[in-house]
């Protein structure tokens, strides 16, 4: 007869492995996802081909300004950054050769997160702070005014990314009432139409939601003469767009769809297209998650390290006026610059921000990217 001490360690690996079962079954998380069947990723073919690399591309700022989200580029080539510690960052182009070293100073604080960054038609700083809503910032002085922190009664819960129309009119996003900023994967798990496009009016100081329901809204830009405006919706792999002015104003529609990675920020060259970050490719695993809302929250109660994550690879698209690839620009490597979370055109050059790397970093277009005789549509504003 087998001794009933010697059952003892058996028994206790079988309550260990119905707890541990339980746990992953029916452990509470905070996500309530719903079921979506994402398209079958495109090939890396044609446009997207990643035979076009970021040749020439130089860091600037990299010491004093990490994980800036976006760039904005006065008429001058100054830069504007906003930095992973809350703080603005100016950059003089004429320093050390046009390169910034040494002529980087901070010009305010905000206290939270700035993500976009736009100068509106005085020359004044505006910015897309995660936590703490739409701000205008002065930079000459660092005056900071908060314009927006909720819409119809419903608070800012992760303030994205904005672009300003030439009558004032500022177009942003919340990409998620629901989750703050560096809760972004929950929200990307959970795959539910947190977010909303907005509009600010600083004439009347007049607040709009624009759109509703919208998935992860994220980049946001507007298309030649203010006709239309895009925004990205980042877990749905597309760029709507909302038609401004016109026989369809009010008109919503896809831009461009099944695109090969999960897009950002999004800025209009001024002249035939847009430039279209992606923080990085689409993930295998987590598409063939997202049609099953049961699994997604099973992968929260697992060890973080078995959760898939991103790849570490920079890319960037161009799309035409009609939301087709016109090429793509791809960086594998481990010391790529990377994610790429905006893509700013300015004169010859391409300026890339992003989100956990360091710095702001600058490319020369290739001659068949570069701008045509005359200049961008709608040139940057000069600083105050």
């Amino acid at each position: 007869m087998r001794s009933p001490h010697r059952r003892y360690p058996l028994i206790a690996i079988a309550v260990a492995i119905a707890a541990a079962g339980s746990y992953v079954a029916f452990w509470p998380v905070p996500i309530d996802p719903v079921a979506w069947s994402p398209p079958p990723a495109p090939s890396w073919t044609g446009a997207l081909a990643p035979h076009r690399g970021f040749a020439g591309l130089a860091r600037l700022c990299e010491a004093r300004c990490p994980g800036s989200e976006d760039v904005a580029v006065t008429a001058a080539g100054d830069l504007f950054a906003g930095t992973a510690d809350g703080r603005i960052v100016r950059v003089d182009s004429r320093a050390r050769g046009g390169g910034g070293e040494g002529g980087e100073r901070t010009i305010a604080r905000t206290g939270g997160r700035p993500l976009g960054l736009a100068l509106d038609p005085t020359g004044a700083l505006l910015v897309a702070d995660a936590y703490r809503g739409l701000l205008r910032i002065l930079p000459d002085t660092g005056e900071l005014t908060v314009l927006a922190t909720a819409a119809d009664g419903q608070k800012f819960g992760f303030t994205d990314d904005l672009d300003i129309a030439r009558d004032g009119t500022v177009y942003f996003s919340d990409a998620s009432f629901k989750y703050h900023q560096k809760e972004y994967e929950l929200d990307i798990l959970e795959s539910r139409a947190n977010g909303r496009l907005l509009s600010y009016d600083p004439r009347d100081r007049v607040l709009r939601v624009v759109e509703r329901s919208l998935y992860f809204a994220n980049g946001v830009a507007l298309g030649p003469g203010d006709t239309f405006v895009l925004v990205a919706e980042t877990t749905r792999y597309r760029l709507l767009r909302r038609w401004l002015k016109g026989a369809r104003a009010g008109e919503l529609e896809v831009f461009a769809d099944n695109l090969p990675g999960f897009p950002d920020g999004v800025s209009f060259n001024g002249r035939d297209g847009f430039w279209v970050a992606l923080f990085t490719r689409r993930n295998a695993t987590l598409d063939a998650l997202l049609p099953h809302p049961a699994l997604r929250k099973v992968l929260l109660r697992l060890p973080a390290a078995l959760t898939p994550e991103p790849d570490h690879y920079g890319l960037a698209l161009k799309l035409d006026l009609d939301g087709r690839t016109v090429t793509s620009l791809h960086a594998a490597t481990s010391s790529a610059y990377a994610p790429i979370t905006n893509a700013v055109e300015h004169g010859d050059f391409l300026y890339l921000a992003s989100l956990h790397d360091h710095g702001i970093a600058r490319m020369p277009l290739p001659a068949d990217l570069r701008a045509a005789a005359g200049g961008p549509l709608r040139p940057a504003p000069r600083p105050r």
